[in-house]
Formats: structure tokens, C-alpha cells, sequence
């Protein structure tokens, strides 16, 4: 299990993606590594633009899926409709998590988002139900 305390300043993105990297390397191909650091730096980025107080990150990792978890101080979502121009900057972080995630979400009252990334190969719960036939 990995877990980083982070600084709510710019410079937390850049921390996050050098800690978690340390830690997932060994144990994943690049490829599934160069996708999972995007998404922690899109959440941990989301953190600091719209967070308070200091970010925690967390993951673990098992044969099945990766598990990332960002955390804030801050009080949780409010759903708020923006005006953005086409070809603004900044702004599809979530749609980014949404496309490159097996599953992702947010739990109520807290600003705590993850993502999950199914691992390579055969998963356990399949191995299980053909195990059982």
C-alpha cells in the first residue's frame, strides 16, 4: 500500500507522480504505468485547483486491480454548471479519469475521488466462476 502526504501547492502533481511511480514500477508494465500516473495527476491536479487543506493519495495494488484514492479537507462536490470556451485550457481532467479508468467515483460529504485500473490477465473472479463449472 502506498500512501503520500501532499502539499496543497503546484508542486503536489509532480510529488504525486514521482512517489507513485517509485512505488508501481516495479510491478507493472510501462504501459500501465504511463496510465495510471496520468490519472493520479489529473486527480491530485483537480485537488489542488478546487481542494482545501493538505491531499492525501493512497493505492494499493493486488493481482485483480489497482485502487487510487485522492483525498482533500475540503467539505465535498457541489454539481455546478460552467461555461467553458471549446478551446480553453484546463477543465476535462474527469472526462480523462472516465475514458482511462475500469471504474472510478467520488464518495458523498467528502472530497475523496479514485479510480480503479483492472489488472492485466486473468481476473480472480473469473478464475473462481470457471473453477466452480
Amino acid at each position: 500500500m502506498l500512501q503520500v502526504n501532499l502539499p496543497h501547492t503546484l508542486q503536489a502533481p509532480g510529488i504525486a507522480r514521482r512517489s507513485f511511480a517509485d512505488w508501481l514500477a516495479p510491478a507493472v508494465d510501462a504501459n500501465e504505468l504511463g496510465t495510471a500516473r496520468l490519472l493520479v495527476s489529473e486527480l491530485v491536479t483537480n485537488a489542488v485547483v478546487h481542494g482545501h487543506g493538505e491531499i492525501t493519495l493512497r493505492a494499493t495494488l493486488n493481482d485483480d486491480r489497482l485502487l487510487v484514492e485522492v483525498i482533500d479537507e475540503g467539505r465535498g462536490f457541489e454539481l455546478a454548471l460552467s461555461q467553458q470556451d471549446f478551446a480553453g485550457i484546463g477543465g476535462r481532467g474527469l472526462a480523462i479519469v472516465d475514458a482511462e479508468a475500469s471504474r472510478w467515483g467520488i464518495h458523498n460529504g467528502t472530497t475523496h475521488v479514485w479510480f480503479e485500473l483492472e489488472r492485466p490477465g486473468p481476473s480472480a473472479v473469473r478464475q473462481r466462476i470457471e473453477t466452480a463449472k
